[in-house]
């Protein structure tokens, strides 16, 4: 059995409560995949008390499964945004009053794009817009109105609100639904059939299990979005609402590593994801971590010894992770549905630290006296475990 597939299965097996039903790793190098392992079941509970989910819900997991990506959407929605900077139709320091007129007052003239990609804005993290708020047009609004809990750049908050006014943006300055921008100037290049926003039944079908909210009249989601808030606003809004398979993340990971071009075809320019992955952050402004435009740099917390090679990426609540580490021409995808049958059951950071310390260690493991010529058992150039 390989390594990877034992870290996994030991979040599978963590006793009364596991750490998730499903997961998929797919760790690639210099392009190519080295090692994918998937464990687990697309659904294992009925409800968030742990009543056994019924045996035809229980799939095993696969490479194709589809899983929440939550808050890597937020990748998607800059990459979007700055295919739009490259056509000079945003700037990165120019306020976006110019185009959502509800910042057009006060200290909240001065936000500009590049304040709403790392987080200093000055906007508050969250709001409850699906208990406060009735319906889509009175969401939307209360995103834009959203008072300032800082001024702006003058501190780190993480900004769900941020993110939702990002994608609102997009849409506002290009006339199109978010959805279309990610599909046109993201997915279809880059041939990421499996991801996009609300899935059809057919691709639900695939989803592992997120929660069971019965507390805003919704059972067992599964290939329905689990943020409340993009929930409220539809499924679509630029911090969460992306679902997607490991193999497609890898992909839109490997594009960002190759400097924004994947099998001959650019997304990017190479200057932009060079502004995109560098430290965006002034060094009054210390976090724990670094932070580039929607990317965080160099996280001990969940990248672990890959940190201090300042490799970039992405968490998502509901159990997913993108690591990309140039210097070691590595991307490292975790996919799982760390909230299924509840968020309070699990924390899945020692996993994703353990992942990505896998793929750091695991050249060295291949190439050393003990390992040449196929003396490691179960390292395999690629591991597909179920």
């Amino acid at each position: 059995m390989s390594r990877l597939k034992t870290l996994l299965l030991s979040g599978l097996d963590a006793g009364h409560r596991p750490l998730y039903s499903a997961a998929v790793a797919l760790i690639s190098r210099g392009g190519r995949t080295a090692d994918l392992v998937t464990v687990g079941e697309l659904s294992r509970y009925a409800d968030a008390d742990g009543t056994p989910a019924p045996p035809e819900t229980r799939q095993p997991a696969s490479e194709s499964t589809i899983f929440d990506l939550a808050s890597l959407t937020k990748l998607f929605t800059t990459t979007v945004l700055l295919t739009l900077v490259e056509e000079g139709r945003l700037g990165l320091d120019e306020p976006i009053a110019r185009w959502l007129p509800a910042f057009g007052d006060g200290e909240r003239r001065r936000i500009t794009l590049r304040h709403l990609l790392t987080h200093t804005s000055g906007l508050p993290a969250l709001l409850q817009l699906w208990t406060d708020w009735p319906d889509r047009e009175s969401r939307v609004r209360a995103v834009l109105h959203a008072p300032l809990v800082n001024p702006p750049g003058a501190a780190f908050e993480y900004s769900c609100v941020g993110f939702m006014v990002a994608g609102l943006l997009a849409e506002r300055v290009t006339g199109n639904r978010l959805p279309d921008l990610v599909h046109e100037r993201v997915c279809r290049p880059l041939g990421l059939t499996d991801t996009g926003f609300r899935p059809d039944p057919a691709r639900a079908a695939r989803a592992a299990a997120t929660e069971h909210q019965p507390f805003i009249g919704r059972g067992m989601l599964r290939g329905s979005v689990h943020d409340e808030n993009s929930w409220s606003l539809g499924g679509t809004a630029g911090n969460a609402g992306l679902f997607g398979t490991a193999a497609d993340v890898a992909r839109f990971g490997e594009m960002l590593r190759q400097g924004g071009v994947l099998d001959g075809v650019r997304v990017l320019r190479p200057d932009t994801v060079a502004e995109m992955t560098r430290d965006q952050l002034p060094l009054a402004i210390d976090p724990g971590f670094r932070h580039g435009l929607g990317v965080r740099i160099g996280d001990p917390h969940w990248m672990g010894e890959l940190a201090a090679a300042g490799a970039f990426g992405h968490t998502g609540f509901t159990g997913t992770s993108l690591l990309v580490d140039p210097s070691r021409d590595l991307v490292v995808v975790l996919l799982t549905n760390r909230v299924h049958p509840s968020r309070e059951w699990s924390d899945i950071a020692e996993i994703r630290r353990a992942v990505a310390e896998f793929a750091a260690d695991e050249p060295a493991r291949r190439t050393s006296p003990g390992c040449r010529n196929g003396g490691c058992p179960g390292t395999t150039a690629a591991t597909t475990s179920h």
